[in-house]
């Protein structure tokens, strides 16, 4: 499995009625995402129009499906982070000069 972090975020001043309809339609979309373990955790930014999804999915494809099936995804901007575990420094760097 593969964690990333999904930044979204909407422009109020973009959002119509149909956008409106959208994001009234998330907490349903987390709930189903959640209940089939591929939404981990959802967190609203402070002071954004949007939030921070972790999502726990088999691949990036079926990220990019979680995404585009989004009720907001003709409407938001995305900022997908991928995340790595990190048990301790050696699994992410390694001193310089030393090739891993």
């Amino acid at each position: 499995m593969s964690k990333f972090l999904v930044l979204w975020s909407l422009e109020p001043s973009m959002m119509g009625s149909q956008a409106v309809k959208a994001v009234l339609g998330m907490p349903a979309y987390a709930a189903k995402l959640t209940s089939e373990g591929k939404l981990e955790k959802r967190y609203h930014v402070v002071g954004r129009h949007g939030g921070a999804w972790i999502y726990d999915v088999a691949s990036n494809e079926e990220l990019d499906r979680c995404l585009a099936l989004a009720p907001v995804y003709n409407y938001a901007r995305y900022e997908v982070l991928p995340l790595a575990e990190m048990q301790d420094p050696s699994t992410v760097a390694s001193p310089l000069g030393e090739s891993g």
